[in-house]
């Protein structure tokens, strides 16, 4: 099975310009029942991913929550730029 940061990563990457750019990290979380994921890229690819009024941002959590509810667990998906 792959590694749900290998998944997200998969599934943002073809909306971005610079595939360099991206990089999805999963952080610690105090709560064993959450995973915090975290999209970094530019800033104008956070952008396209966040997309108008978060339509695309929404349709990224909803697609993952997908897989997150097989593993009973919360995903909490972060946006960031540098």
């Amino acid at each position: 099975m792959k590694a749900i940061e290998d998944v997200l990563y998969d599934l943002v990457l073809p909306i971005v310009e610079d595939e360099k750019s991206l990089s999805v990290q999963r952080l610690a979380s105090l709560d064993e029942d959450e995973i915090i994921l975290t999209i970094y890229a530019e800033s104008a690819d956070i952008a396209r991913l966040i997309g108008r009024q978060g339509f695309m941002a929404q349709a990224i959590r909803q697609t993952m929550s997908i897989g997150s509810r097989v593993m009973d667990k919360r995903l909490n998906i972060k946006f960031e730029s540098y």
